[in-house]
């Protein structure tokens, strides 16, 4: 048999997060974010389940080639903008709207040679210093793109650096509206945390979600997924393949980080570093086992992991380990003991075990290793490879 791990994509979930953040758009469009192949989900994963979505935002121009390519029509944003100018050649066969946030792509699109006028979304800095022009030239770059025969339309746009945090909006917000006070065009300010915490504030003609879609909250730990209402989208989980019995003093693993102070059976799991989970999760780190909620224990290797089996005595060869997400999404195994009772109800949120690893949710998701399989789940909870 192949080797027991799997990551599973949850489409109905997907749908319900996008609704939960048009909910909180109000009347503004939506952008469904899929950059980095839609936070590690892959593009044609997610597509069927963002149909809904007013305009499809990414930062890849190959990325833009595939969800045209999915049969996509509507609005697709590049969110840096374009790399060089042969990029605006694809930017017009394929009518991709892009950023603009600096004089050389001005420069660029004003050499570029084009039957069909470009929509363009010129970026001001707002204070997080990645990219963007300045508030006191952000009026110079709207007249200049403006004055271009290659421009159709100019709409405007922002990031906030702390729509997450304390610090929260304010200056980021009023240095935006000062500088486009009184120009013409549609503005897009609010990203996934902004949509969540400030959605009165930050209403504009635009929000870009991305995060959210994807059932992580952007302010872990402040606020848990379940507190904004969102379902977990992607599932890894594995088996055990192994189980040892400890004694007191006995170590688990590289460097003995762990040492059992009393008698205690842990499970080995298929899983490690090399399929994509964070090799610095400390013991303590959640997992469920069977649908029960237990902890790492020793250290990450490349291969395997060892959890404690305290909380889950009747667990055991095949029993099933979930890394984050939903319990109960691993396939019926025709291998003697690998299908046991689990709680399908339990989820391990994806925040957790970031946090217990000292990352986010983000780059767990992103980080799951091409080697491991992944299998869209059914609308009946079945998983089809993918």
């Amino acid at each position: 048999m192949p080797r027991p791990i799997l990551a599973t994509i949850h489409p109905a979930a997907l749908r319900h997060n996008l609704d939960q953040a048009r909910r909180r758009a109000l009347q503004s469009r939506v952008w469904a974010v899929v950059k980095a192949n839609a936070y590690g989900h892959g593009i044609e994963r997610v597509f069927d389940a963002f149909r809904s979505a007013d305009g499809i935002a990414l930062l890849d121009l190959a990325e833009a080639e595939r969800v045209r390519a999915l049969g996509w029509r509507g609005p697709l944003l590049l969110l840096e903008g374009v790399f060089e100018p042969r990029d605006l050649e694809l930017c017009s066969r394929l009518a991709l709207w892009h950023t603009v946030h600096c004089d050389a792509q001005i420069d660029w699109l004003a050499a570029h040679k084009t039957q069909q006028p470009h929509r363009v979304f010129l970026k001001m800095n707002s204070g997080m210093n990645r990219l963007g022009f300045a508030p006191g030239r952000l009026r110079s770059a709207w007249a200049r793109l403006n004055a271009l025969t290659q421009v159709d339309e100019v709409s405007l746009m922002m990031h906030f650096s702390d729509a997450d945090g304390p610090k929260g909006i304010d200056g980021a917000l009023a240095a935006f509206d000062e500088a486009t006070r009184d120009l013409p065009g549609e503005r897009c300010v609010a990203n996934s945390a902004a949509l969540l915490r400030h959605a009165e504030r930050t209403r504009a003609d635009w929000v870009r979600p991305g995060i959210v879609l994807y059932g992580s909250a952007p302010d872990y730990p402040e606020h848990d997924a379940a507190h904004w209402h969102l379902q977990p989208t992607q599932t890894l989980a594995t088996r055990l393949i192994g189980v040892q019995q400890l004694q007191p003093g006995d170590s688990v693993g590289y460097g003995s980080r762990f040492v059992a102070e009393q008698p205690m059976r842990i499970g080995v799991a298929a899983v490690g570093y090399a399929d994509g989970y964070p090799r610095v999760a400390p013991s303590g780190t959640p997992v469920l086992v069977d649908g029960v909620r237990t902890r790492l224990v020793g250290r990450v290797s490349m291969d395997m992991v060892t959890v404690d089996l305290t909380p889950v005595p009747q667990a055991g060869l095949g029993s099933e380990v979930v890394l984050w997400g939903r319990a109960g999404t691993l396939p019926p195994s025709a291998a003697t003991g690998m299908a046991r009772p689990v709680d399908s109800h339990a989820v391990l949120p994806i925040d957790e075990v970031a946090h217990a690893a000292g990352t986010v949710g983000y780059e767990l998701m992103c980080a799951v290793a091409p080697r491991v399989p992944v299998a869209v789940e059914e609308e009946d909870g079945a998983g089809l490879p993918a």
